[in-house]
This record gives structure tokens, sequence and C-alpha cells, in this order.
């Protein structure tokens, strides 16, 4: 069992839930930034090499903020589809509860925090 009341439980699936519109909601906004940036620009009859750089960059900067909401929209995703399987609020390493306090700071957490700590610490 993961040690949350029902309160706490349904509170953090709905937080979960409203990350998740939210990050649909961005990734479409970066997607149409993205798109808008590779229609030439209207009354420029042709760039320069600056512009064309800076327009590089910016639509690099456009790509990696859309990969960024995606990999968020991962993580939330994973931790709503544990709630189906009641998995949610266990540590997917030693299956012991997260703990409320590690769950409101981070509802997406995967580990409890020794084990995250452990996580850390050998990737220095």
């Amino acid at each position: 069992m993961n040690g949350l009341g029902d309160e706490e439980w349904h509170g953090l699936q709905a937080r979960l839930e409203r990350a998740r519109v939210a990050l649909l909601s961005q990734l479409a906004d970066d997607l149409d930034r993205s798109t808008d940036l590779r229609q030439p620009l209207p009354h420029v009859a042709e760039a320069s090499p600056a512009d064309n750089a800076s327009q590089r960059t910016l639509h690099a900067a456009v790509h990696e903020a859309a990969a960024h909401t995606a990999r968020q929209l991962d993580i939330v995703r994973h931790a709503l589809a544990k709630f189906a399987d009641l998995s949610y609020g266990l540590c997917e390493h030693c299956g012991e509860a997260i703990g409320y306090s590690r769950l409101n700071a981070r509802p997406e957490a995967r580990f409890c925090i020794h084990c995250q700590t452990r996580l850390e610490q050998r990737r220095r």
C-alpha cells in the first residue's frame, strides 16, 4: 500500500491531470511556433546571413522547448498510468511507499527519497 489517504490520492491525481492538460497546451503552442518559424519572412526579399542564423537559432530553441515539453508530458502520463494499476506512490526501485511530502513536492516522483539519492550519487 502507498500510505496515501483518499484525499491525498485524489488531490495528487487531479494535480497531475491539470499538469497533463497544461503540457498538452504548451506542446501545441510550441509546435505552432515551430511551424510559424518555417514560413519565410513576408516583407524580406532575401534574408541576410545574420537573419538566417538568427532564424536557425530561434528554430532550434523552439524545437528544444517542444522536446522538453514532450519529455515532461511523458513523465506525467507515466505517473497518471500508475493510478490505474494502483501502483502510484510506490517506489519503482524498492517498492516502498514514497511518502506524501515528496509526492506533494513532486507528484511525478518515481522513486522514494532514499532510492533517488542513491541514483543521483551513482550518476556523479
